[in-house]
């Protein structure tokens, strides 16, 4: 993306962290694709700060705030000076005037294992980014809020069906899609 940390908006890093909680629990791992299935770099236009945009269609997690006014003025730039403008080149530190816009990966640019995982993400209602922030360092009132929104789209049961069977046996379940077909 080429920005700094600090460049990306409050809502983004409660997307990026939830995003983190929420695979983690699922024991699934994380990925820049993963995410950026779900997710697509803003055009910040004239602004300097980049958001994320929920993909349509694919719509992970809720925004964590509606609105958030007045928070740049706790934040600080950080950029070189006109004497040394290189001064900071390398470093993640300094906001970009250009950052890089991603677009939403496609389901086919995905990994197999990954594309089984968006797949069955997909398949129902946004979990509280919020919910997920609170809960981050109470693992029972985490896994308490996982649970009840994955038994409530029936998450479970396609997890187990569909998607178990290929993690922890990847050899025989290709060797049975072979011989007996999809």
């Amino acid at each position: 993306m080429n920005v700094a940390p600090a460049q990306l908006h409050p809502n983004s890093w409660a997307f990026v962290r939830a995003f983190v909680i929420l695979y983690y629990n699922l024991v699934l791992t994380p990925s820049v694709d993963t995410f950026l299935f779900c997710f697509e770099v803003k055009d910040p236009g004239k602004k300097l700060w980049v958001s994320f945009n929920g993909v349509a269609g694919r719509v992970l997690l809720t925004l964590f705030q509606q609105s958030y006014k007045g928070f740049k003025k706790n934040f600080f730039k950080i950029r070189s000076n006109r004497r040394d403008p290189a001064l900071l080149d390398g470093f993640p530190l300094y906001w970009t005037k250009k950052p890089i816009l991603q677009k939403p990966q496609s389901l086919e640019d995905l990994a197999p294992q990954e594309r089984g995982v968006c797949k069955l993400l997909s398949g129902f209602s946004a979990f509280s980014t919020l919910e997920l922030l609170k809960s981050e360092f109470s693992p029972k009132n985490l896994k308490a809020y996982i649970g009840t929104s994955l038994f409530h789209a029936s998450f479970f049961t396609s997890f187990l069906f569909a998607y178990l069977p290929r993690l922890l046996f990847p050899t025989l379940t290709c060797c049975l899609a072979c011989k007996y077909g999809p």
